[in-house]
């Protein structure tokens, strides 16, 4: 039974002991939200850029992810390492077919994002020992969303887009850098739960 009650707390320190790589994830994403609203006519180009590097980034920390954890169940596993394959090949895509890419973001971006949130809903309500799976959910929520709200209306303008994904990126961004400071409270109290 001690062994039951102490996997929660277990699972925490491992998670915790890498609260700064989240805590980067999270403010680079807000950077990135950042530049882009700030310059969005300017930032057309360096947009399809951006935005591959970041799916490059969340590619290889979900790749780092679905193998490192040891918690996970097999189809939860592969569907991370799924998702971070895609991620990685979108963002390379991106990288490298600059002008083409400012056509097709809507639709790849659209795409992703709605397979994003339905993996990150999946994963936490298949793990109800998740510590902050609401906000896990949330996030899933809302990447759905941008992704319909993109798909729904391919003809918005390039600067419409540019402002839709620099909002997007500011709240992702937030919420990230939100769980990073969330989960590094968790490890510092986790001890006193013992």
């Amino acid at each position: 039974m001690t062994q039951t009650a102490q996997e929660p707390a277990e699972m925490v320190g491992r998670l915790g002991r890498h609260w700064g790589w989240l805590l980067a994830y999270g403010l680079l994403t807000l950077i990135a939200g950042i530049a882009v609203l700030a310059w969005p006519s300017e930032t057309l180009l360096v947009l399809a850029v951006l935005f591959g590097i970041q799916l490059i980034i969340s590619g290889i920390f979900r790749l780092v992810g679905a193998f490192a954890t040891d918690d996970l169940t097999g189809g939860t596993r592969v569907l991370l390492a799924l998702l971070g394959v895609l991620s990685i090949i979108v963002g390379l895509w991106a990288v490298r077919h600059v002008l083409l890419t400012l056509l097709a973001l809507i639709v790849f971006l659209g795409i992703f994002w709605v397979i994003n949130g339905v993996i990150e809903i999946f994963t936490a309500l298949s793990h109800r020992e998740m510590p902050q799976r609401g906000w896990t959910v949330a996030m899933g929520v809302l990447s759905i969303v941008a992704g319909i709200i993109v798909l729904a209306y391919p003809g918005l303008s390039l600067y419409g887009l540019a402002i839709i994904l620099g909002v997007w990126l500011l709240i992702f961004g937030v919420m990230e850098t939100a769980a990073a400071f969330r989960l590094r409270s968790a490890v510092h109290a986790a001890p006193s739960m013992a």
